[in-house]
C-alpha cells in the first residue's frame, strides 16, 4: 500500500536557473511512525578541489555507522556521485553494486556533465549492522585533467539510514531525491524552492532536515543560504548562513568532506505548531552546487484514511452484489475518528453509504460486508469505486489516497438459439434412435460457449451426467425431453428440445419358405409389430378365400391355413395380402402378393 500512496503525495517543486537539465528532486519514500534518520559517507577527493588541483582522486573511502541501542534499522539507501556521465558499478564492503536508479545534469560555464546513482542496500546493512562501510571501485581519475580546469572534479558517496525507536515521538520522515543544480553567474542569485503541503505540526521539538549535496566549495561563500519557512539557517562554524554547502558533515562534525555535504539541521525554531506547510528555499550567487537528496523529519500527528476493495461476490443474473472492503488508518500518525464516511459508486452512481463505527488507532482498520444494488441504468461493465472521507471532512496526512476502484462485469446467463423438436421413426412402443450432435453448434450464439446434453433438468443445472454420444442416442419411450446446458465460463442457461417418434411405413418381405431352416420361415413385415399396434393382416389364396388373419398379438404367418381340413399346411404358390394399419397417417390399406415355397 505504501508504494501506491507515495505517488499521490503532493509535492510542488520549482527551480529557477539558467539552462537547467536535470531530474527534479521529488518524493521517493515516506515513513510514518516512530522513525528518524541519519547519514554517513565520505569523499573521494584528497583535498578541496581548486583550479587544476588535486591531480588525482581516491577510488575508495570508508565511513562508520553507529546506531544507538534501541535503534532498529528500517531502510538504507546508498547514493554515489561524481564528475562525468557516470560510473554505475561499484562495491560496498566488496559486494558488487549496480545502480538501480541514475540521475544526471549538466552545468558550469563548460557545460560539463555530472551524475549520481542509487541502490537500496537495506538487506546488506541489516546483515552487517554497525561498523565500517567502504565504497570502492568508483574510479573517476580519467576525468581529473578535464574537470579540474574549472575546479569541478569530485566524487563521493553517502548512506541514508532510516531507523525506528519506540522512544521516539510519532514522526513523518520524507525522502526526496533526484539531481538538481544551482549554477549562478555572479552576482545573480539562483533559487530552488520546495513547498511541502498537507502537514499538521503538533510539536516542533526535534524537527529536522537533512541534505546530501555535491560539489559545494569551502571557499566560495556568496549568498549560499538555506531558508526554512523564509528564515535563514545559520549554523556556524560548519555551516554559516552565507556558505551552506561547503564540504562538511554535521553528523560527524567534519569540515573535510571535500566537495560534498552531509548536513542535518534542527529546524524546530523554523516550524510552528499548527503549520500546514513547510517552505524550503536554497540560494547561491556563485558556488556550483548539486542537490541530490533532501530528508525531512517532522512531528506530525494526523490520521490517513484509505480503503481497499477486498472481495466482490458476483452471482449470475443478479444486480445484488455483496462486497467486502476495509477502511484503514495504516499510514498515519494519529487516530481516526469514528463516523468517517464511506461512499460506494457504480460508474459514479451512488449505490451505497456507510461509516466507521469506532475510533481507528494508528495501523488499525475496520472491515465491512455490505450488499449493494446496481441500478438497471448502469451497464453490465462498470467501475466500482469506494471513497472514504468524502468530501474530505477529516484532516489527513494525504488527501489523495482515499479511493479504491475495481472493474466489474456483471454475470449473465448466455443467450442461445431455440432448438426444434427432433423426429425419428418409431422402433416400437414409441422408442427411437436419434442424432442431435448438430444441435451443439446450432444452439450457440458464441463459439466459445460450452454445450452439454442431459436427460433431466437437475442434471443440466448441475452439469452432471452429460449424454456421452449425442450422435447415436436411444430412448425407449417418446416423447422425450432433452435438456441443453450452455455455459459461458461464469453462468449457464438451460433450454430443451423434444425427441418425437412417428410411425414410418413398414417394409414388407413377401417371400416365405416355411421349411424351418431359420430363413424366411414366416411372412415378416419390418416396422409393424408394436408400432402399428392396431393393425390387421389378412392373407388370401389365389381364389380369394381368406386363409389367415393376424394382428399385433399374433405371431407372423408361417404358411399354415388356420382351421384347415386335413393337413393345414398351405400349398406352395402365390397368395394375396391386405394390411390394415389403422393409423390416421395411413388411412388406406396396403395390398400385394406374397410367395410361399415350403421346399426352400
Amino acid at each position: 500500500m505504501k508504494t501506491k500512496l507515495l505517488c499521490l503525495f503532493s509535492l510542488i517543486l520549482l527551480l529557477f536557473s539558467e539552462n537547467s537539465f536535470s531530474q527534479n528532486v521529488s518524493l521517493y519514500d515516506q515513513f510514518f511512525g516512530r522513525y528518524d534518520f541519519t547519514l554517513i559517507g565520505n569523499t573521494l577527493n584528497p583535498d578541496q578541489n581548486n583550479l587544476e588541483y588535486p591531480t588525482f582522486m581516491y577510488t575508495q573511502s570508508s565511513a562508520q555507522l553507529q546506531l544507538n541501542p534501541g535503534d532498529v534499522m528500517e531502510k538504507a539507501y546508498l547514493y554515489w556521485a561524481g564528475s562525468g556521465t557516470g560510473d554505475f558499478n561499484v562495491k560496498l564492503n566488496n559486494v558488487d553494486i549496480t545502480a538501480q536508479r541514475t540521475f544526471s545534469t549538466t552545468g558550469t560555464a563548460n557545460n560539463f556533465s555530472f551524475f549520481s546513482a542509487f541502490y537500496d542496500i537495506t538487506d546488506q546493512v541489516r546483515t552487517t549492522g554497525n561498523g565500517t562501510y567502504t565504497l570502492s571501485d568508483l574510479d573517476l581519475n580519467a576525468l581529473v585533467d578535464l574537470y579540474n580546469d574549472n575546479a569541478t572534479n569530485f566524487g563521493g558517496w553517502a548512506i541514508l539510514v532510516v531507523y525506528k525507536n519506540n522512544s521516539l515521538p510519532l514522526n513523518v520522515v520524507n525522502i526526496y531525491d533526484g539531481l538538481e543544480r544551482i549554477s549562478p553567474i555572479f552576482p545573480t542569485i539562483s533559487t530552488l524552492e520546495i513547498t511541502l503541503n498537507n502537514l499538521n505540526v503538533i510539536d516542533n521539538i526535534g524537527s529536522k532536515i537533512g541534505f546530501i549535496a555535491w560539489e559545494g566549495d569551502q571557499n566560495i561563500a556568496q549568498n549560499e543560504s538555506l531558508y526554512i519557512n523564509n528564515t535563514v539557517i545559520d549554523s556556524p562554524p560548519l555551516n554559516p548562513w552565507y556558505n551552506a554547502f561547503n564540504g562538511t558533515s554535521t553528523v560527524s562534525n567534519s569540515n573535510t568532506l571535500y566537495n560534498m555535504d552531509l548536513d542535518i539541521y534542527n529546524v524546530q525554531n523554523n516550524i510552528n505548531i499548527g503549520d500546514t506547510l513547510v517552505k524550503i528555499k536554497l540560494t547561491s550567487a556563485q558556488d556550483y552546487v548539486m542537490i541530490g537528496t533532501i530528508i525531512t523529519k517532522l512531528n506530525n500527528m494526523l490520521p490517513d484514511a484509505t480503503v481497499s476493495i477486498d472481495n466482490v461476490q458476483l452471482e449470475c443474473n443478479s444486480r445484488q452484489i455483496p462486497i467486502n472492503y476495509t477502511v484503514y488508518n495504516l499510514i498515519s500518525t494519529n487516530q481516526m475518528a469514528a463516523g468517517t464516511k464511506v461512499h460506494i459508486y457504480a460508474d459514479n452512481v451512488l449505490v451505497g453509504t456507510n461509516q466507521t463505527s469506532r475510533i481507528l488507532q494508528v495501523g488499525d482498520s475496520e472491515s465491512f460486508s455490505q450488499t449493494i444494488t446496481i441500478p438497471n441504468s448502469v451497464p453490465l461493465n462498470f467501475t466500482l469505486k469506494i471513497v472514504v472521507d468524502e468530501p474530505h471532512l477529516v484532516n489527513e496526512l494525504l488527501e489523495n489516497n482515499n479511493i479504491d476502484t475495481q472493474s466489474i462485469e456483471l454475470l449473465v446467463s448466455p443467450d442461445f438459439n431455440p432448438l426444434a423438436a427432433l423426429e425419428s421413426c418409431n422402433l416400437g412402443i414409441t422408442s427411437g434412435r436419434f442424432d442431435f450432435s448438430s444441435y451443439e453448434a446450432a444452439v450457440k450464439t458464441d463459439v466459445n460457449h460450452v454445450v452439454s446434453f442431459h436427460e433431466s433438468l437437475n442434471d443440466a443445472e448441475q452439469g452432471f451426467n452429460p449424454i456421452i454420444n449425442p450422435s447415436y442416442y436411444f430412448t425407449p419411450v417418446t416423447p422425450k425431453e432433452i435438456f441443453v446446458r450452455i455455459y459461458n465460463g461464469n453462468c449457464y442457461s438451460v433450454t430443451s428440445f423434444m425427441l418425437l417418434t412417428k410411425n414410418c411405413p413398414p417394409t414388407i418381405y413377401n417371400a416365405v419358405s416355411a421349411d424351418n431352416d431359420g430363413m424366411n420361415d414366416t411372412f415378416f413385415i419390418d416396422g409393424l409389430h408394436n408400432i402399428f399396434v392396431n393393425f390387421k393382416l389378412e392373407v388370401y389364396n389365389r381364389w380369394g378365400k381368406l386363409i389367415w388373419t393376424g394382428n399385433n398379438t399374433t405371431p407372423d404367418w408361417d404358411g399354415h391355413i388356420r382351421d384347415g381340413i386335413g393337413s393345414n399346411k398351405a400349398p406352395d404358390g402365390t397368395y394375396y395380402y391386405i394390411l390394415y394399419l389403422n393409423d390416421p397417417d395411413y388411412p388406406d390399406p396396403l395390398t400385394g402378393y406374397l410367395f410361399l415355397n415350403s421346399k426352400g
